[in-house]
């Protein structure tokens, strides 16, 4: 099989497989024996099709009208109607990546064979993934009860050939003509298709899958950030010692300060102020505390990851088919569970970006940067060196704080107060996504300040791996200490280092 390709409906998608997907372009291929399951419970979708009791979704309208009675000649109108009508989104588009981790988690659940389509339709759904085709979705419209709906919506929206997608290279097009030019024929929904297609949490999982994998990154990222801090502001790195790490045996604490003393080994810059001259006893909070806040953010990412991996392994749909063959409504589809971690992790974001600012900002005060020129300037007074580029960490973090207020504390009932209770999960993954972009501009500054501050410290050498850091800002074209110069590209051009992973890489620390 294509090492790019992933099969669905084998068991559980993993959260790599996810981000190969949404980022990475890979393509999608259903298993054969998905669609064995998915035909075996088709048929009881088909056996309760034809008798005149209500089952909901297939011979019952939705939410409030459950209570409609639909006949059976009109029950392909049905389905097709909710399509249509739930693809009520609004507002900006939502990023390729998030609709087409959407998708696939979408088409997961399809495989599990619980959700009662007919294996074309799944088969087809497959084949809009696989082609790169990827629905207009709106940034509104999901309050993350009784599934995405209208997220999900506008994705079975053009399975159906109808709406707009965007092709691979991102033209925009009305999704017939898309479709025929990739021979996918246009789906007509049977009884129960159009629920099974719209009734799951998979938008806000398929963002909670995404910043779990963005924050192992930056949080490492951060690791690298505070050693050069520490370094730099010629702090001691005895605080990191393993057996005072062991005295509060957080496993997250443990690796972030394993991570550090690894970064700070070999620094002559450490080894400088080491001796019984050294008159400072200990070194401000956001120094000597960053393995305690930077871990405990890695153990809520770790908790955050349990959580996705349980629903990964979940077939969310309502009502569903038992695998012995019966059909019960349900309240999986409830997003409590995802938007309760969406919101923990937007809390820990807004920390770890709060201690990165402290550290960045004492490197500009010539009242604590320990000998350093104030604001890192060439010529202070004529040049302001940093001093903005601490305005711009400020006010991001400040943005961060109001981001962390949880979304799932929220409710609005809905639907002639038939759901009346919602988990707003959609909405917290929306936000999650900005604090992550946030968070990795935030530690670009503190990079990009603690970068110039090595350089000042010469001729004392930094340690290899926060050299290494130091380096790799130089060579992609951010200059050394000099005069004033325009500042956002270079703040720009480290943002792309550590949203790219290259400030990992240099240090040669595993994201783990």
């Amino acid at each position: 099989m294509d090492a790019q390709r992933v099969v669905v409906g084998t068991g559980p998608v993993s959260p790599e497989d996810v981000v190969r997907v949404a980022r990475g372009g890979a393509r999608v291929t259903l298993a054969d024996a998905a669609l064995a399951e998915i035909a075996r419970s088709r048929d009881v979708v088909d056996s309760l099709a034809k008798d005149d009791r209500a089952h909901y979704g297939v011979s019952t309208g939705f939410g409030a009208l459950a209570t409609r009675h639909i006949p059976a000649r009109m029950r392909a109108d049905l389905q097709r109607s909710l399509v249509r009508s739930h693809a009520a989104g609004s507002g900006p588009e939502v990023e390729r990546e998030v609709v087409r981790a959407m998708m696939l988690l979408r088409l997961s659940t399809l495989a599990t064979g619980r959700t009662g389509v007919r294996p074309g339709t799944a088969a087809a759904y497959a084949a809009v993934l696989d082609a790169g085709l990827t629905p207009v979705v709106h940034e509104y419209g999901s309050l993350g009860c009784s599934g995405d709906l209208a997220p999900l919506s506008a994705a079975a929206l053009a399975l159906t050939g109808e709406g707009q997608v965007r092709d691979a290279d991102g033209a925009l097009r009305p999704a017939a003509e898309a479709l025929r030019a990739h021979g996918i024929a246009p789906v007509e929904l049977a009884e129960k298709e159009g629920l099974a297609l719209v009734n799951g949490t998979d938008g806000m999982l398929g963002m909670l899958v995404l910043a779990l994998a963005d924050l192992r990154r930056l949080l490492t990222t951060a690791d690298v950030a505070a050693a050069m801090s520490v370094e730099a502001q010629l702090g001691t790195d005895a605080v990191f010692a393993a057996d005072l790490q062991a005295l509060r045996p957080h496993p997250g604490q443990a690796a972030s300060a394993a991570n550090l003393r690894a970064l700070l080994a070999g620094s002559g810059i450490v080894a400088s102020h080491r001796g019984p001259e050294c008159t400072r006893v200990q070194d401000a909070y956001s120094l000597r505390c960053s393995p305690q806040v930077h871990g405990a953010a890695r153990d809520t990412v770790d908790h955050a990851g349990t959580v996705a991996a349980r629903e990964l392994d979940s077939a969310i749909d309502n009502p569903v088919v038992t695998l012995d063959g019966r059909v019960e409504s349900n309240g999986n589809f409830h997003g409590a569970p995802v938007a309760h971690v969406l919101d923990f992790l937007a809390i820990a974001t807004a920390d770890v970006a709060g201690i990165s600012e402290r550290r960045t900002d004492r490197f500009l005060d010539v009242a604590r940067n320990h000998g350093l020129p104030p604001f890192l300037a060439a010529d202070p007074g004529v040049d302001s060196g940093l001093m903005i580029a601490q305005y711009t960490a400020a006010g991001i973090v400040s943005e961060l704080k109001r981001l962390a207020a949880p979304a799932s504390v929220d409710s609005i009932p809905s639907s002639a107060m038939q759901e009346d209770h919602v988990s707003m999960g959609w909405a917290a993954g929306r936000k999650l996504r900005r604090a992550v972009d946030g968070l990795t501009r935030v530690l670009a500054v503190e990079v990009l300040t603690a970068a110039r501050a090595l350089d000042l410290r010469a001729p004392l050498d930094p340690a290899p791996a926060t050299a290494a850091v130091r380096d790799a800002v130089r060579a992609a074209g951010v200059p050394g200490p000099g005069r004033d110069r325009h500042l956002a590209p270079e703040i720009e051009t480290v943002v792309e280092l550590v949203a790219g992973g290259a400030v990992v890489a240099a240090t040669g620390l595993s994201l783990s």
